[in-house]
């Protein structure tokens, strides 16, 4: 191998909803500084929903597949505070999105094919002391419909 070069397999933890994959991370140092970057796979139809963060924001990407991700924001001194915020987001829309710690973050896949998302954080999962913090999908202060709406 060239020197500094480094090659990591990944692992894959699978289960009935898709598959999940950490990348890199920062207690590995590669990089000088960043959180995890991370990938999952989740099969169409599935609700990822609601989790969110105290310590760390997110930065999500959906590079294969298309999701409704809606976002919910708890922090009470927020000038947005319980607003919710819907973005369509995957290969139909490519873009990046930030999440601040605070707000409640979730998706759905759209259409008939899995949706991928990579995803980068400014802290590493830590098992021990999950920064995660886990709302039901169909919260009733966030009262979000799913059901996709014809008109």
């Amino acid at each position: 191998m060239i020197e500094g070069v480094v090659y990591k397999k990944c692992v894959k933890h699978c289960d009935d909803r898709g598959y999940f994959t950490e990348l890199v991370r920062d207690d590995e140092e590669l990089l000088e500084h960043f959180g995890q970057m991370s990938a999952s796979l989740t099969y169409p139809g599935v609700i990822k929903a609601f989790h969110y963060h105290k310590k760390q924001d997110d930065i999500w990407y959906f590079p294969a597949g298309n999701a409704q991700v809606v976002l919910y924001d708890l922090r009470e001194d927020s000038s947005t505070y319980r607003q919710t915020d819907v973005y369509y987001l995957g290969e139909l829309n490519p873009g990046v999105l930030l999440i601040p710690k605070g707000i409640a973050h979730g998706y759905r896949v759209l259409g008939n094919e899995p949706a991928v998302i990579v995803y980068l954080t400014t802290k590493s999962y830590q098992p021990s002391d999950p920064d995660e913090y886990r709302i039901p999908y169909n919260d009733k202060e966030i009262n979000f419909n799913w059901e996709t709406q014809f008109k």
